[in-house]
């Protein structure tokens, strides 16, 4: 398979300035260094339905929330390596299931193509995660392509060996600055332009880990001052998105469905309430088995 399909951690996010963000490097130099993908844009295209479900029920702050997208970590073409993410937090804990597969595979997949050969790329990733995802597709309706959100990312990770002392290999830090989104033209081939999200100066900080917070790291939020943030970099966006009037965002749905989708693209249809209710409560029986899905 080549990459990690599973994850299972807390990501934990805090607010920093440029200042802050340089202290925290230095105090991370003993423990940490560049991951395979150091400085990167990542971009992604984010699912949801006419009504915007799964955006609303993310804003919303419930214990348990999910996401579908597609990423890439640099401007992709054809063949490119992208990855089709389910992620999932539930009291916490984040939980990531994601498929390898060529961009135009990726792409025809979540316009529901029924290409032989797709299905077979698929599974060849991972029939469990596929089969998620599947499920996943077929429990919200009318899923599209509905935002493009890129971002400028540093990723860090612990030095072979530190994990002895502090907290774990598994630990990581990322830094995230030019936060951008746009409603059109979703495609990870094209650049990476939107609306910014962040003022300028200021970066999203994730620490991903397993367990704790290694010590070392807990006296640097300390000495900083640095308390967790609930930001969303999709729910931020959904929130700029429907200052948009409803014809506006009814026309650049449709505009984006064609372009993104190609030959095909399923059927749009709301959520009705009864239909919402049972989502919700397949939600809940989903976010209870959670706990037992080992990473």
């Amino acid at each position: 398979m080549g990459y990690q399909a599973v994850f299972k951690r807390y990501e934990i996010k805090y607010m920093v300035t440029a200042e802050q963000k340089t202290r925290i490097l230095k105090a991370m130099e003993p423990y940490m260094e560049m991951d395979r993908f150091g400085r990167s844009t990542v971009r992604n295209i984010y699912y949801d339905t006419d009504d915007f479900v799964l955006a609303r029920h993310s804003i919303a702050k419930p214990d348990f929330k999910e996401k579908l997208r597609i990423r890439s970590y640099a401007k992709a073409d054809a063949e490119s390596t992208v990855f089709v993410e389910l992620k999932r937090k539930f009291d916490g804990v984040v939980y990531k299931r994601r498929v390898g597969l060529r961009e135009a595979d990726a792409m025809k997949w979540m316009a529901g193509s029924n290409d032989p050969a797709v299905i077979h790329e698929t599974d060849a990733g991972s029939t469990q995660v596929t089969s998620e995802i599947e499920y996943f597709r077929g429990l919200y309706s009318g899923l599209k392509p509905v935002l493009y959100l890129a971002y400028d990312r540093e990723a860090y990770r612990m030095k072979e060996g530190a994990q002895t002392a502090d907290g774990g290999s598994e630990f990581r830090v990322t830094f995230d600055c030019n936060i951008r989104c746009r409603e059109n033209d979703l495609s990870l081939k094209s650049e990476a332009y939107g609306t910014e999200m962040l003022e300028e100066g200021m970066f999203l900080m994730e620490l991903k880990c397993p367990g704790a917070i290694p010590p070392w790291m807990t006296k640097v939020l300390s000495r900083e001052r640095l308390y967790k943030t609930s930001f969303s970099k999709y729910g931020t966006a959904y929130c700029r998105f429907m200052d948009k009037t409803p014809a506006d965002r009814a026309h650049m749905i449709a505009a984006a469905s064609r372009v993104t989708a190609g030959d095909s693209q399923p059927e749009a249809g709301q959520i009705s309430t009864q239909k919402a209710g049972r989502d919700s409560r397949f939600r809940q029986k989903r976010a209870a088995s959670l706990g037992r899905i080992s990473a």
